[in-house]
C-alpha cells in the first residue's frame, strides 16, 4: 500500500465516520494540534489534523439534507475540533484551583471543561460559517481560513477576549518564521496557517491519478512553499538588520523568587516573602553577594510583596536601604484607594510600581486587562451576594486602570510599557498605549498553575509581543520563566520554571517598528478583505460556467 493509498483510505475513513466516531475524530485531532504550540513547536502535526476538519466539513456538505442540517453539522464537527484544541490546551488552569483545595477545589471539572466547551464555539461558528460558502477544490480551504482566523480575532476581543494560544502561533517557531508575527500579526498569520497546513493532504485526497495527479502535487507544493518561503525571508532580512548593541548605562538584575503559591499570601510568611526578595537582590546570577555593584534597575515579579507596601513605611524604607544611589525597583504590587461612595470602602489596583533609592514611589502603573473570576467576577456584586468569590479572594474585585495605558518614566529606562501577568497574551500592546515605549516590562507570577505547559506557553506568546512591537522584553516572574528578550523575540538570558534566582543582563537596543506596529490588525482586516474577495470571484466564476 503507497502513500496515496494511505491517504485515501483515511479520507474515506474520516468521510464516511458516523456518531459518536465522527466527534472522536474531531476531538482526537483537536487535542493532536496542541503540539503545534509551545513547548512542543511540532507544527508539521497540523498537516495531519486540520485535513480531518476540512473531511468533516466536507461530509457534513455533501449531505442531501437542508442548508440548516449542513451548518449543524459542520459547526458540531468544528465544535469537537476545538473542544479537544482547548481541553488539551488548558487543562493546566485547573492547577490554580488546587492552590487552595478546600476553598476552590470543588470548581475544578467545570474549570477545565466549561472553559474549553464555551471557546470551542467559536470554531464551532466558523465551521458553521464556512460551510455556507463551501466549494469543491482549494477555495473552501480559503473559506475556512478567513472564517477561523475571523473566529480567533473575535475570541481575542468577546468578552475581555482570552486569545491563548491562537492558532497563527503555529507559525513563530523558529525565531526566523517569528519574525512574521511583527509582518501580518497573530491573526494574520491564522489567516496562512490554516491553508498551508490542511492543503497537502486535501488536494492530494481530491486528486484522481494520473497527471492531475502530478498537477496537484505541484500545486500544494506552491500553497505550502510559497508563504513560508515569503515568511522565512521576511524573517531573516529582519533579523539581519536587528540591532547588536545594549541602551547605555543599564545594567539590569531580575529576581525569581519561587515562592510556592500556596504560601504567597500566608499572614505568616509575608516578612520572610519581603526579606527573600531583598536578599536574591543583593546576588548576582552566580549567586555572589555584590550589594546591586554597578545595577541600576531591579525588577521583581507580580505581587512581590503580599502585602500593601504603600502602607507599610518600614518596607519602603528597606527598599531604599537596598538601593544603591541612582538604582531604581520596579515590582509589582497591590495598592488601594478610598471608594466611599460604592459597597467597597476602597478600590483595589494590581499595579507596577517604580521606586527610586529612597523608597519613594517615582511611577505606578495599574493593570487594564483584568483575569475574570481570577481577579474580578462578571456581574461582581451579585455572585458574591450568593457567596462566590474569585481566586485571589478579594471582596469587590480589582478595578481597571486607566486607558489608553500610561506609560512608565524611569529615570536611565526608556520609556516602558507596563504588561501585568495575562496582559502579555494580547496584540496590540503599542497600539493599546498613550505612546509607542522604548521598552515592555512583564511581571508575573505563573505559580498558579505548577509545572505545565501553561507558563511556557505563557512565555513564548510574551515573546512575540516583543517581535511585533520591535521592543526588547524584560520578563520577571515569580515562579514560571524570567528572561531577558530583544527585540526580535531571541532569548538573551532566562531562569526556567521553579529556578530560585537572579539574572544580570544589559538592555538590548529597540528595533525599528515593524508593519504590526504601525498598522496593527488593519493588515489582518486588508487580508481578510482580500481572502473574501477571492473566494467572491471564484464563486461568481463557478456560476456562470
Amino acid at each position: 500500500m503507497g502513500p496515496r493509498d494511505t491517504i485515501g483510505n483515511w479520507h474515506h475513513a474520516v468521510r464516511t465516520a458516523r456518531g459518536w466516531r465522527r466527534g472522536a475524530l474531531a476531538f482526537a485531532a483537536g487535542a493532536m494540534s496542541n503540539l503545534a504550540m509551545a513547548p512542543f513547536f511540532l507544527a508539521p502535526i497540523l498537516f495531519l489534523t486540520l485535513p480531518v476538519l476540512v473531511w468533516l466539513i466536507d461530509d457534513a456538505a455533501s449531505r442531501s439534507g437542508s442548508a440548516r442540517e449542513t451548518v449543524r453539522a459542520a459547526g458540531l464537527a468544528g465544535w469537537w475540533f476545538g473542544f479537544g484544541y482547548f481541553l488539551l490546551g488548558l487543562f493546566w488552569i485547573g492547577e490554580a484551583f488546587l492552590v487552595e483545595a478546600d476553598t476552590f477545589g470543588w470548581l475544578l471539572p467545570f474549570a477545565v471543561t466549561l472553559m474549553p466547551a464555551g471557546l470551542a464555539l467559536f470554531w464551532a461558528a466558523a465551521a458553521a460559517c464556512a460551510s455556507l460558502v463551501w466549494r469543491p477544490g482549494f477555495q473552501r480551504l480559503l473559506a475556512l481560513a478567513l472564517a477561523l482566523a475571523a473566529a480567533e480575532w473575535l475570541r481575542g476581543h468577546v468578552l475581555t477576549g482570552f486569545p491563548w494560544n491562537v492558532l497563527g502561533y503555529a507559525l513563530t517557531w523558529p525565531v526566523v518564521l517569528m519574525q512574521s508575527a511583527g509582518l501580518v500579526g497573530i491573526y494574520g498569520l491564522t489567516l496562512i496557517a490554516v491553508p498551508v497546513f490542511a492543503a497537502p493532504l486535501v488536494m492530494a485526497a481530491d486528486t484522481e491519478r494520473g497527471p492531475l495527479r502530478r498537477k496537484a502535487g505541484w500545486r500544494a507544493l506552491a500553497v505550502v512553499g510559497v508563504p513560508l518561503v515569503v515568511l522565512a525571508a521576511y524573517g531573516a532580512a529582519r533579523l539581519a538588520t536587528a540591532p547588536t548593541g545594549a541602551v547605555e548605562g543599564v545594567r539590569l538584575r531580575i529576581v525569581q523568587p519561587s515562592v510556592p503559591q500556596r504560601e504567597k499570601w500566608r499572614p505568616d510568611k509575608q516578612a520572610a516573602i519581603f526579606q527573600d526578595h531583598l536578599a536574591l537582590s543583593e546576588v548576582d546570577a552566580s549567586g555572589k553577594q555584590d550589594s546591586l555593584a554597578g545595577v541600576t534597575h531591579v525588577l521583581w515579579p507580580e505581587a512581590a510583596m503580599p502585602f500593601l507596601p504603600l502602607e507599610h513605611p518600614e518596607a519602603l524604607a528597606a527598599i531604599g536601604a537596598m538601593l544603591p544611589d541612582g538604582t531604581s525597583l520596579l515590582t509589582g504590587a497591590l495598592r488601594r484607594e478610598a471608594n466611599e461612595a460604592a459597597a467597597h470602602p476602597f478600590r483595589a489596583y494590581n499595579s507596577l510600581m517604580v521606586f527610586n533609592d529612597s523608597g519613594v514611589l517615582q511611577s505606578v502603573y495599574d493593570k487594564t486587562h483584568l483575569v475574570p473570576f481570577g481577579e474580578y467576577l462578571p456581574w461582581q456584586a451579585v455572585l458574591e451576594a450568593i457567596g462566590l468569590q474569585q481566586l485571589t479572594r478579594l471582596r469587590g474585585g480589582f478595578t481597571e486602570g486607566a486607558t489608553p495605558r500610561p506609560l512608565l518614566a524611569v529615570p536611565g529606562l526608556p520609556s516602558v510599557g507596563g504588561l501585568i501577568c495575562y496582559e502579555a497574551i494580547f496584540p496590540g500592546v503599542g497600539a493599546a498605549s498613550a505612546a509607542r515605549p522604548g521598552v515592555l516590562v512583564n511581571v508575573t507570577n505563573d505559580g498558579w498553575f505548577g509545572n505545565t505547559t501553561g507558563p511556557r506557553q505563557h512565555f513564548h506568546q510574551a515573546r512575540v509581543r516583543a517581535v511585533e512591537e520591535g521592543l526588547p522584553l524584560l520578563r520577571a516572574a515569580n515562579n514560571g520563566i524570567s528572561a531577558v528578550v530583544d527585540s526580535s523575540g531571541r532569548v538573551l538570558v532566562m531562569l526556567g520554571i521553579n529556578v530560585r534566582g537572579s539574572l544580570d543582563s544589559i538592555l538590548p537596543a529597540a528595533h525599528s517598528r515593524p508593519p504590526y506596529a504601525v498598522l496593527g490588525d488593519v493588515i489582518f482586516l486588508v487580508l481578510g478583505l482580500f481572502v473574501a474577495a477571492t473566494l467572491s470571484f471564484f464563486h461568481r466564476r463557478d456560476r456562470s460556467c
